[in-house]
């Protein structure tokens, strides 16, 4: 075999292990995905666990809020039935939505909000909420990581041949987040 035969396998021997390494590599992002997809479920599932106690306790105190409970309990089961990335989002935000009513409902007992107990499920929620956040953070940085890597050069030539796709982004579709705050200052009376 000549220089220019050793040159051509050199030259394959590089192609192939490039390939191996870009495969593993998107292996990976895949799987950083996957784990950041499953810490925001798990988070969801902790905050819907705590739903039951939430609704029993302003159930005391507010009984002719029974519709607003209902509802409640209603995306509760959406939210821990929902799969995949687009309908866990919309169910989490509905889910949101609920959960500002509920405590909007709260606001108007102030035995309710003065309660021991709701006030420890407020907190737990508020904790699970700030880890929630940090899970879809988690998440949507390594889609972006692993959709840069499936659309740059070369590796797209590599990854939708052997089945590697972009994920979707965790989106928060609550139009409150959406746009700036109107924020508008009354003149002072002369």
């Amino acid at each position: 075999m000549g220089l220019i035969g050793w040159v051509l396998l050199g030259i394959v021997v590089l192609g192939i292990v490039y390939v191996i390494a870009l495969y593993n590599k998107l292996v990976r992002l895949r799987a950083l995905a996957k784990e950041g997809f499953s810490g925001i479920t798990v988070q969801l599932r902790r905050r819907a666990d705590l739903v039951p106690n939430l609704v029993e306790t302003v159930k005391g105190y507010a009984t002719h809020e029974r519709e607003t409970l209902d509802q409640v309990t209603a995306r509760r089961a959406d939210a821990t039935n929902a799969s995949g990335v687009a309908a866990t989002a919309a169910a989490d935000n509905a889910m949101t939505a609920m959960l500002r009513q509920l405590f909007a409902v709260a606001e108007a007992y102030p035995e309710l909000k003065a309660n021991t107990n709701f006030l420890q499920l407020q907190d737990q929620l508020a904790s699970i909420e700030g880890e929630l956040q940090s899970s879809r953070r988690y998440y949507n940085a390594t889609v972006r990581d692993l959709n840069s890597e499936v659309q740059s050069f070369p590796a797209v030539l590599v990854a939708k041949p052997l089945g590697f796709a972009e994920e979707p982004f965790y989106n928060d579709d609550d139009p409150a987040i959406q746009s700036a705050p109107n924020v508008s200052f009354a003149k002072p009376a002369a």
